[in-house]
């Protein structure tokens, strides 16, 4: 397989892969962000084969013929199935180096894991990408990522806070002289709003959709603060007493009102880790604001919802989507002073290292 990055890109293969739930971003030192695909991949179930991954995968969501099934190997952040992630790692090492430069190469990849993982769910990352061909695997924090990503200044004395909003769980964190002062995560984000969708398309208009639906659902006419005008969507589905397919009109009101139990699940912990927030930092989070990253949080009037709720300014990060994927390669180009360092020392504090500089 061809290499996706042209030669005279090519500075080094260490990577920096912001490994979530719905989707796979990649950075490669000295040239940026190289790959952004879904986190899905599509098996053949006798032999175990990888058919696709990543957007071809996803369109086999539901499609799929009985000897082959597409999967998300990781739900809420972590991994649900250690050996198709680690094949579907190795895959996109393959794809982003060149099957034989990945081999000779070997990089050294920076991972983000959430916040709050166990020590067994950190080390099965290391691992899957150790298996997957890495020379060396080092975790990271998804906040702490994020913040570096988002380019606040955390390595002075002052506090920031940054939520990051991803496809399987929530991660926040308030940092201050490059480490995270308090942490917290919920296991509530983007997939969890998805499925609150699918209940409710189900319970309001008896209509059987999938996620994939109700993502576009949610990206299409999803917000969490009345809109001006409201919009409507027409979904595709089986209808649930007849078995027959189906197209219903969905308003963005009944939407909004659905997206409730998950968004103040998402707030409610916001205003638990403010509590947890020394004093002084949190005189600097008044007028510094929240920032926001992830996909999540892209929901219409998200920002504006949770400033209402805490009464702190709300601003989204300049690229949301890619923050952690930017602060895995920041960690990457200053990845010469982590050689002497175990990985699981260092994995929560990585900005004291740029700090240094």
């Amino acid at each position: 397989m061809p290499s996706l990055i042209p030669k005279s890109w090519r500075f080094s293969y260490d990577l920096g892969i912001d490994l979530g739930t719905s989707n796979t971003l990649v950075y490669m030192r000295g040239a940026g962000i190289v790959m952004n695909e879904p986190s899905v991949v599509a098996v053949e179930k006798r032999t175990s084969r990888v058919l696709e991954i990543g957007f071809a995968a996803r369109e086999m969501l539901g499609r799929t013929p009985g000897n082959i099934v597409a999967i998300q190997p990781l739900r809420e952040g972590v991994i649900a199935d250690y050996t198709i992630t680690s094949r579907m790692l190795r895959h996109i090492i393959v794809r982003v180096c060149g099957r034989g430069w990945a081999r000779l190469a070997r990089p050294q990849v920076v991972l983000s894991v959430p916040s709050g993982v166990t020590n067994v769910e950190r080390r099965a990352v290391i691992e899957a990408a150790t298996e997957a061909g890495a020379k060396r695997a080092i975790p990271i924090e998804e906040p702490m990522a994020a913040a570096i990503g988002a380019g606040l200044p955390i390595e002075g004395p002052g506090g920031n806070m940054v939520v990051d909003i991803g496809g399987g769980t929530t991660d926040m964190a308030v940092i201050s002289l490059g480490s995270p002062v308090v942490s917290d995560g919920v296991r509530v984000a983007g997939t969890r709003m998805d499925v609150a969708i699918v209940r409710h398309v189900r319970r309001v208009h008896n209509l059987q959709i999938g996620e994939p639906s109700a993502e576009r659902v949610k990206i299409g006419i999803g917000s969490a603060v009345p809109q001006s005008p409201e919009l409507e969507i027409n979904v595709r589905g089986r209808d649930a007493i007849s078995g027959l397919p189906r197209t219903v009109t969905v308003q963005s009101y009944e939407i909004r009102e659905a997206l409730m139990e998950p968004i103040y699940a998402i707030i409610d912990r916001v205003k638990h880790l403010l509590e947890l927030t020394p004093p002084e930092l949190a005189s600097d989070i008044i007028e510094r604001g929240i920032t926001l990253s992830g996909g999540g949080s892209l929901l219409r009037g998200l920002d504006t919802l949770i400033s209402a709720e805490t009464g702190i300014p709300v601003r989204i990060a300049p690229d949301p989507m890619s923050c952690v994927a930017l602060g895995t390669g920041a960690v990457l180009d200053h990845i010469d002073k982590l050689r002497d360092i175990e990985p699981l020392d260092y994995y929560r504090s990585p900005g004291s290292i740029l700090r240094q500089q």
